[in-house]
């Protein structure tokens, strides 16, 4: 599992960075990006998120 941003969604508000303990995301090109690295999986960002543009996936997206 990961915790992604749907690109459709995101607004970039900031408030999934105000909310990460981690510092795990950051805005970039006007959408918010998750450092991998750095995300323990917490899920804090994702109700915070006022679009849920925030959720967890699977590792592997396969678009068939």
């Amino acid at each position: 599992m990961k915790i992604a941003v749907d690109p459709k969604k995101c607004v970039a508000s900031g408030e999934c960075v105000a909310a990460c303990p981690e510092n795990a995301i950051s805005i970039e090109d006007g959408m918010a990006k998750i450092d991998e690295n750095l995300c323990d999986l917490d899920g804090i960002c994702i109700p915070v998120c006022p679009n849920q543009a925030i959720s967890y996936r699977e590792e592997q997206d396969n678009d068939d």
